[in-house]
C-alpha cells in the first residue's frame, strides 16, 4: 500500500526537479572573443590613432530623467546639494484604515495612508527610515545629491494591527498612482 505512495512521490520529484533548476545563458560569442584576447592588445580592426591628434573628449554625464509635467508639479523644488526622497502609499481597500508615520531615528519625517504621499530632501549619505505598529521595518538607502528616490509604504497582516513595510521602487511606479494620491499634510 506504501508503494504506490512513494512511487507517486518519487514521480513529483522528478517532474519537479528540471523546473527548479537555473537556466544559464549562452555565452555571447562576441564577449568570448574579447575574452580571450589579450587585454592590452587593441582588436584587430582599430586604427592606431595618430600620433600629433587630440585627446578624446571625455563622456559626458548622462542626463537625469525628465520628469513629466504631473510628477514636477507634485514633486515641488529639489534643494540644491540636497537628495529628494518620495515616499507614497497607493490607495488601496486592505489596511485602508490604517497610517503609519515614517521616521528617520526619533525624527517624524510624514504619515502614510492609504492614498497618500510625501516629499522630503535629505542630505546625501546613508539614511535609515524606520515605520513601526507590533513589527518594526526599515529601509537604509545611499543618497546622493541632485537625486530623486521612491519609496512605497505597504501593509501586511498582522496578529492585532496592520504590519506596515517600506519598498525602495521607481519612477514608473510613483507615475502610474499618482492621479490617485493625494499630498500628506505636514506633521508640524
Amino acid at each position: 500500500m506504501k508503494t504506490p505512495v512513494i512511487a507517486g512521490l518519487l514521480l513529483a520529484l522528478a517532474l519537479a526537479r528540471p523546473s527548479l533548476a537555473q537556466t544559464v545563458p549562452p555565452p555571447d560569442p562576441a564577449s568570448a572573443d574579447s575574452a580571450q584576447a589579450a587585454p592590452d592588445a587593441p582588436a584587430p580592426d582599430a586604427a592606431a590613432p595618430a600620433p600629433d591628434a587630440a585627446p578624446a573628449p571625455e563622456a559626458a554625464p548622462a542626463p537625469a530623467p525628465a520628469f513629466s509635467e504631473a510628477v514636477t508639479a507634485a514633486l515641488g523644488p529639489l534643494e540644491e546639494g540636497k537628495a529628494r526622497v518620495v515616499f507614497f502609499r497607493p490607495s488601496k481597500f486592505v489596511g485602508a484604515a490604517i497610517g503609519f508615520i515614517v521616521r528617520e531615528q526619533t525624527a517624524e519625517l510624514g504619515k502614510l495612508r492609504s492614498g497618500w504621499y510625501f516629499v522630503i530632501n535629505a542630505e546625501p549619505g546613508a539614511h535609515t527610515y524606520t515605520v513601526h505598529s507590533e513589527a518594526t521595518d526599515n529601509t537604509t538607502m545611499e543618497l546622493e545629491a541632485g537625486e530623486t528616490y521612491f519609496v512605497t509604504g505597504s501593509i501586511s497582516m498582522g496578529f492585532l494591527v496592520g504590519h506596515p513595510h517600506l519598498a525602495v521602487t521607481d519612477l514608473p511606479a510613483f507615475e502610474a498612482v499618482l492621479p490617485k494620491l493625494e499630498r500628506a499634510k505636514p506633521l508640524s
